[in-house]
């Protein structure tokens, strides 16, 4: 149907075409007339030739940590005309966004909404709006997110307390709770599902120590959202957010959040504005229709397509529910783990429980070459893994298989692509 309606299009764009030939042809001696007396152009910089050509973009397995690949269903939303960012049904889409962020989150806070941007603009609003230069913050760092949010912490003027660890371990209660009296800090940041690393780090118990220390609890779930089980209101996390294109199986580029009472509490009753204009939540909370007011202000042209795209992808979740979506990232991993293990390769989170469903890391076989085992894999199976990242880089490669991908035949294509890659790459005597 789609391929009939674009042969459709294209036979209308010729008939356009060709009419309006044969209108230049009939005005041929006006124009070239016309063209006498035109002044010399002031263009300098010719078209650049690659722009030019049409857009050529590659199909790919994207079997990495995400993005993923997006479902047809979620593509066609996000193609659909565009309105604009202040119209009404804008507004309804919006606030359909908001009730399943809800869902997804399983919370009931009204400061809930998507950023315009990537999961690092999520990050960076909530440190921003919570925290005050010269403030304590305490940063859970095992892998590359708590880095992240640390720098970002330290560049607007906090001061900044860290809790390091080696990739893949995580942090005990009785640790954190020992750190959050010491530094008694305003934030505690904790990545929920760390990529770098492939762990999933327990939440229990974590709220009720940071309302303890009157400190407010902010959560990364960017890579583990729909994928691993997390219940905002139940576990007492005061901000948590997520991005769009991992298990939401949303093009890149919004970011879920939420905040909840406490932690508006505290973010409206700052001393100092937000050190950034584009991610203060004053503003974003008319636009989301959050702040109780009448009428929501401009304050920014959100993405109109981007939001089409989430909206769909978290219409999907709840059709599924979240339960079953849990149960499945679940179902497959395992799957993938088993097969695995038995091409002989060596998981890097030896405890089950620890292991981050979406994003499976594979300590580096011993005698290869990691980069080339990857390259090898996008050449001949036009399939993306990766390696690390951050402290993780040179210890692991990782599969992802999220949303969308995550079922036992693409397991079993990822699977072959490595048989593959161990078999035919360069395995050194050492």
């Amino acid at each position: 149907m789609m391929h009939r309606a674009l042969i459709s299009r294209g036979a209308r764009l010729v008939q356009q075409a060709s009419a309006e030939s044969c209108l230049l042809a009939r005005s041929a001696p006006a124009a070239v007339a016309c063209s006498q007396h035109r002044p010399a152009s002031s263009v300098t910089i010719p078209p650049p030739p690659s722009m030019l050509r049409p857009l050529q973009a590659p199909f790919r397995y994207l079997f990495g940590p995400g993005p993923s690949n997006v479902p047809p269903r979620v593509l066609a939303a996000g193609g659909r005309p565009i309105i604009g960012h202040l119209h009404p049904e804008m507004y309804e889409i919006m606030n359909d966004i908001k009730k399943g962020i809800q869902y997804a989150f399983q919370t009931q806070n009204h400061m809930t909404l998507a950023m315009s941007g990537s999961g690092h603009a999520a990050m960076e609003c909530a440190v921003f709006n919570i925290v005050e230069p010269g403030e304590s913050v305490l940063v859970a760092i095992n892998g590359i997110w708590g880095e992240r949010v640390a720098e970002i912490a330290d560049r607007m003027g906090a001061k900044v307390h860290t809790m390091v660890k080696t990739p893949g371990q995580h942090f005990s209660n009785e640790e954190i709770e020992q750190a959050l009296a010491k530094h008694k800090p305003v934030l505690f940041f904790l990545t929920h599902g760390e990529s770098s690393a492939g762990l999933v780090h327990p939440v229990d118990g974590i709220g009720d120590l940071c309302l303890k220390h009157n400190c407010l609890f902010l959560v990364d779930s960017v890579a583990s959202l729909g994928a691993a089980p997390l219940f905002m209101d139940q576990q007492k996390i005061d901000i948590l957010y997520t991005g769009s294109q991992k298990a939401l199986n949303a093009p890149p580029g919004t970011a879920p959040i939420s905040f909840n009472d406490r932690a508006c509490e505290k973010m409206f009753n700052r001393k100092s504005k937000p050190v950034s204009y584009m991610l203060d939540m004053s503003h974003l909370s008319n636009y989301w229709g959050n702040d109780g007011k009448p009428a929501r202000m401009y304050h920014h042209t959100g993405p109109v397509s981007g939001f089409f795209a989430l909206r769909e992808s978290l219409a999907i979740l709840a059709e599924k529910g979240l339960e079953r979506s849990w149960q499945q990232h679940r179902e497959v991993a395992e799957y993938l783990w088993k097969g695995l293990e038995d091409l002989g390769l060596k998981l890097f989170i030896k405890d089950k429980d620890l292991r981050l469903p979406s994003v499976t890391t594979i300590a580096i076989p011993e005698g290869y070459d990691w980069r080339e085992m990857l390259a090898y894999i996008m050449k001949h199976h036009q399939m993306e893994m990766t390696g690390g990242l951050g402290p993780s880089i040179g210890m692991v490669m990782r599969v992802g298989l999220m949303g969308y991908n995550c079922n036992k035949p693409n397991a079993d294509m990822a699977l072959n692509a490595l048989a593959d890659a161990l078999k035919h790459c360069r395995k050194s005597k050492a």
